[in-house]
């Protein structure tokens, strides 16, 4: 990331552009505009800026699709913004792999915080974060964001492998659904402990469940953990 980040801001609304676009100009964020999905996968392939604003509601290419085909090759920061206050599409923009979400309307100032606290996790990841770790037919590699189960590649959003990586490399060791929000999220994400357990759901529903000497193992009352046999 350079000094000055570059935030990508897809809305086909000029005025969320002009207001999100003055404040980031004050913080001397660098950004650029895209007013439908497909201009939307161009900036990122051509720009590859540091964080991308992204409308649920888009021309051409919706932002759920959007933000889906992104997360076939990229961690890039993604948060999502809804019209809608419906908790079903804000669930769905977390699924599929956005940092976070905010609904409309909105205070450009709130976007700004949302933007550095995006930008603050992800600055802060350590080498020992991007580690690789291995079980008996499973490797979760958090560098490139690929979970193998045995020599298949499992399709998995970025959250979910951090999620993974979270569990698997604290084997046997219990976390509330509010400890995985704050690892994975981080502290200032604004959403509730039910995406916590939708993200477990699609995660066991993608790793085999026999055969194997792991899994994840729900603690009632308590969350979750990753139990290792022997």
């Amino acid at each position: 990331m350079s000094m000055y980040p570059l935030i990508l801001i897809c809305d086909d609304d000029p005025v969320v552009h002009e207001s999100i676009g003055l404040y980031l100009d004050a913080e001397k964020y660098e950004h650029i505009s895209a007013y439908d999905g497909e201009e939307a996968l161009r900036l990122v392939e051509e720009r590859q800026p540091d964080l991308m604003i992204l409308d649920l509601m888009m021309p051409r290419m919706s932002g759920i699709d959007v933000c889906r085909t992104i997360r076939l090759t990229k961690s890039l920061p993604i948060i999502m913004l809804t019209a809608k206050s419906e908790e079903i599409d804000r669930i769905l923009g977390l699924e599929l792999g956005a940092d976070d979400y905010i609904v409309k309307p909105f205070s450009p100032r709130e976007v700004l915080a949302r933007i550095k606290a995006v930008l603050r996790r992800f600055s802060e990841k350590t080498p020992a974060d991007m580690n690789i770790i291995r079980f008996p037919q499973l490797e979760i590699n958090l560098s490139n964001y690929h979970v193998k189960a045995g020599d298949q590649v499992i399709p998995c959003t970025p959250k979910e492998v951090e999620i993974l990586h979270m569990l698997a490399s604290h084997a046997g060791q219990v976390f509330s659904r509010e400890q995985i929000l704050s690892h994975v999220w981080g502290y200032d994400f604004f959403g509730d402990t039910r995406t916590v357990d939708t993200h477990i759901k699609r995660i066991r529903q993608k790793l085999p469940q026999e055969g194997v000497p792991w899994s994840l193992k729900t603690v009632y009352g308590v969350g979750y953990k990753f139990d290792v046999e022997g």
